[in-house]
Parts: structure tokens; C-alpha cells; sequence
């Protein structure tokens, strides 16, 4: 599914006179298929053009197109089958089972209170598996670590079965071991089903080895985009973070990374 960000602005209403959180005419297209990172530093938008994305926040001006229609006309369910979202502070304070979070991906097709079939059980089990939390779906989700947790709600959005996955900062609180899995099966995923994945990072290097697309915010706007070959240099890191680093390839984790001088 093709996305197209036209003319996109908003700004938080106690917030007018503020360049924190705010999108200032947003014009980018994602292509369905890819792999984007979204990076900038704190206050540069990245969330809120996530909130954006998935309806939470409506715009200011400008509009989103999924496929050449507005976000706007979808339903609720219309917009939960077409994209899903992993965020990072997802909180869950009910002792549900971890086979019911897991489940709740499917109700925007089958409604909240239906029993899931043979079929729906099994994007249920394939999801489990993917994040790597088999053995965990019979335990209250309220007694499990940070890091299970977040790889449960993960498993949910994957159930969605949406052509666009979005990831706000989604491995946050996840060993490397269990994020790097989860991103090659989703690299997997990507080029067996064709989805597109955004997703907030931090970590620039980390971003680099798996985007396919990165784009650099800072107030507010779009300050680079593009592959990471021709993005992820020194001067645009000095530009969009303002801070002096050397950025070259890396043959053992075979992308761009950045280094920094801290003496």
C-alpha cells in the first residue's frame, strides 16, 4: 500500500508558539515494500508523525493518503486492517492471558467478542512464534519482564495481518538477541508479503543496518531522505544533531555506522 504524506502539518494546541512535537509541511511518499527509519532527536516530531499516521492526531493541514484515499474517510476498523502499530510505552495493567493480548490483533476482522477459529488461531500461533513467546502465551501478561511484554504487543500488531506496520522506538526495551530475530523475520516478512514498515529509532547505526530508507528530522521537518548510502553522512548527522562524528561503512555489519569522539 502506497502512503503519501501531502502538505502535513500540526502542532499541539498548548503548543503553538513551540518547535517541540510539532510537523511542519510534511511532503514524503513511502513506498509499499520498504523498510523506513525515522530519526531526529528528542522533540523532532517523530511520534507525533507516527500519531499522525494512525489517526490519533488530526492535522492541522495538509492530509494522508493510503492508496490515493484519505486516512480521514476510513472507520476505525477500516484504518485497523490497513495498519497496525507497536509503541513503546503500551501499557497493560489487567492480568489477561498472553494468548488474549495476542488475539486481540484479530477482532478488527472477526469483532471483540467472537471465539477464534482453526484459521485465526493459527496467525494467532504464527505471530507467537515470530516473536519468540511460544511459551509464555499461557501466563498473565502482568507477570512477565519489560522485554516480554513489549514482544507481546508485538505479536499483536503482527496478527493484524496490515500492509503497514509501524514501530514507535518498538525495541526499546528488548535484548539484542530478541531484536535482532524479530528484524529478520520481519526483513523476511517484508519481502514475502510486501509490507511497508516505519519505525521510530534512536540508534543510528542500528536503523542503518536494516533500513532501506532513513529519514532525518529536526524541528519539526524533514532535514534528509534517502537511503543510508547517501543520508547517513557526517555532515547531516552535524546538522540534524549537532554533534561531530565520523560515518563510514562497516564490512562486519555491512552498512554505514557513526562513530563519535567523546574526548
Amino acid at each position: 500500500m502506497k502512503i503519501e504524506v501531502k502538505n502535513l502539518s500540526f502542532a499541539h494546541t498548548l503548543d503553538k508558539n513551540l518547535s517541540d512535537n510539532t510537523i511542519n509541511n510534511f511532503n514524503i511518499e513511502f513506498e509499499q515494500g520498504k523498510f523506513y527509519s525515522i530519526l531526529g532527536p528528542n522533540g523532532s516530531g517523530k511520534t507525533t508523525f507516527l500519531d499522525l499516521l494512525t489517526r490519533f492526531l488530526k492535522p492541522d493541514s495538509g492530509k494522508i493518503l493510503f492508496d490515493n484515499k484519505d486516512i480521514l474517510s476510513f472507520s476505525r476498523k477500516e484504518l485497523a486492517q490497513k495498519i497496525a502499530i507497536v509503541s513503546q510505552d503500551y501499557y497493560i495493567n489487567f492480568p489477561y492471558i498472553v494468548k488474549e493480548v495476542v488475539s486481540m490483533g484479530r477482532h478488527p476482522y472477526i469483532g471483540r467478542f467472537f471465539p477464534l477459529d482453526k484459521d485465526q488461531m493459527n496467525i494467532v500461533n504464527a505471530a507467537a512464534k515470530i516473536t519468540e513467546i511460544t511459551d509464555l502465551m499461557e501466563r498473565k501478561i502482568t507477570c512477565l519482564s519489560g522485554g516480554e511484554r513489549q514482544r507481546c504487543v508485538f505479536a499483536r500488531a503482527l496478527c493484524q495481518k496490515t500492509p503497514v506496520l509501524l514501530l514507535d522506538e518498538a525495541f526499546s526495551n528488548m535484548d539484542i538477541n530478541h531484536s535482532f530475530n524479530i528484524l529478520k523475520k520481519i526483513k523476511s516478512e517484508i519481502r514475502e508479503t510486501n509490507i511497508t514498515i516505519i519505525s521510530v529509532f534512536h540508534d543510528i547505526n542500528f536503523a542503518s543496518i536494516w533500513s532501506d530508507k532513513m529519514i532525518f528530522l529536526k524541528k519539526g521537518g524533514i532535514m534528509a531522505s534517502g537511503s543510508p548510502e547517501h543520508v547517513m553522512t557526517e555532515k547531516i548527522i552535524k546538522k540534524v544533531y549537532n554533534v561531530d562524528a565520523k560515518v563510514e561503512y562497516n564490512k562486519f555489519a555491512n552498512a554505514k555506522q557513526v562513530y563519535y569522539n567523546i574526548t
